[in-house]
């Protein structure tokens, strides 16, 4: 058993050796402690490393035009169709195709006109023929008229020559009327147009013995063609007759238009009621099918940099700062926005950030939520 002395000495012999060998190496502190110094400082310049220097941008009010944006097609103004007046009668010459442009009273069909030239013929003869038989009856009525009073004519003799006569004069006036007639149905062999206009179809054929009112050719009357846009009964309200509305072609071409009038009604099945829209004659076909937008006042907004916002999974974000730290640092928060009307540069942020917020101008696509970024200048404007 050891003695409370011996285990006394045994303790200071201990401690007694560590202090010996700490004194015989006085640099093996020394280099605990300056790697404990490096830990610490690496670990500080870690945290506030910067992931990227960015400029810093707030949003900007803005008054911009309000747009409706409507699609719809392009139609003629109107459209004029061209039918025979008269039937069985075969088409002798086709003078006009598709696109030809022409003008009112224009010969465009030519029909076989032998037959309706010689009813003419016939129908003149008769008028001859009535002309003769009524001046014989004239002159019959006219002596029975002198010797009336004489008696050497009966009364009912006297009444035969003057009906004689009235009847002459109706025979006559029939078969001019008729004359006229035949005369007319010679004209309706010219099928002429009816308006000004570019010809849009055409089913006349060479050879074709028409019927009357079949149609042989439609028109665009005045080579004049409109926009007629959908819009639902909200939309409707806002537009009214001479707002400008501007087109987007195929092509990205543009074209201005005005609003010509605004369909009274509203479609009991798509629910939409129609722009119709004035455009200029050769800027597009009809048959397009466009987009067209119209301004309907001003509205104020909060707008940035398109640079500013992040598109991710379909959704816009944008990048807001925190409080500036040392060296101009900040962390990032990631913010879900909802924009709205784009021009120029900027674009519209409806929702998702406070109006005095400072946000990231470009470089959003390399930052993630919680990053540490140097703010190396503020944007003024939003520009």
């Amino acid at each position: 058993m050891l003695t409370k002395k011996t285990k006394f000495l045994a303790i200071a012999a201990v401690l007694v050796g560590v202090s010996v060998w700490f004194l015989l190496h006085p640099t093996h502190q020394a280099e605990l402690a300056d790697k404990r110094s490096k830990r610490e400082a690496a670990g500080a310049a870690t945290a506030g490393k910067a992931a990227l220097s960015v400029e810093a941008i707030q949003p900007v009010a803005v008054q911009w035009p309000m747009t409706t944006t409507l699609n719809g097609s392009i139609f003629p103004w109107q459209e004029a169709l061209v039918s025979a007046e008269i039937g069985g009668l075969r088409i002798q010459q086709v003078l006009a195709d598709v696109g030809t442009q022409v003008r009112k009273g224009e010969p465009l069909v030519l029909l076989a006109d032998e037959t309706v030239k010689a009813d003419v013929q016939k129908q003149m003869a008769t008028v001859e023929k009535d002309k003769a038989a009524l001046a014989e009856a004239k002159s019959n009525a006219d002596r029975a008229r002198e010797i009336r009073e004489s008696g050497a004519l009966s009364a009912q003799k006297i009444n035969e020559y003057l009906i004689a006569e009235q009847t002459a004069v109706a025979n006559l006036a029939l078969s001019q009327a008729e004359l006229e007639n035949q005369k007319i149905r010679l004209r309706q062999t010219r099928v002429v147009a009816p308006d000004d206009g570019v010809v849009s179809s055409r089913s006349a054929n060479l050879g074709n013995v028409v019927s009357s009112g079949a149609e042989l050719f439609r028109l665009v009357r005045q080579s004049r063609i409109e926009w007629r846009g959908e819009v639902n009964a909200d939309q409707q309200m806002a537009i009214h007759t001479g707002q400008v509305v501007n087109l987007i072609l195929p092509g990205a071409k543009k074209v201005t238009g005005r609003v010509r009038l605004v369909a009274p009604t509203v479609d009991s099945n798509t629910r939409n009621a129609l722009v119709y829209v004035d455009i200029p004659k050769d800027a597009a076909k009809p048959g397009m099918y466009v987009q067209g937008k119209i301004d309907v006042g001003q509205q104020q907004g909060l707008a940035v940099p398109l640079s500013a916002v992040t598109y991710r999974d379909g959704f816009a974000y944008v990048f807001e700062l925190g409080q500036l730290g040392s060296q101009n640092t900040s962390k990032v928060t990631q913010r879900k926005v909802r924009t709205g009307r784009s021009r120029g540069e900027q674009i519209e942020l409806l929702e998702g950030v406070a109006p005095h917020a400072s946000m990231v101008l470009t470089g959003g696509a390399f930052l993630n939520d919680g990053d540490t970024v140097r703010v190396i200048s503020t944007v003024k404007g939003g520009v």
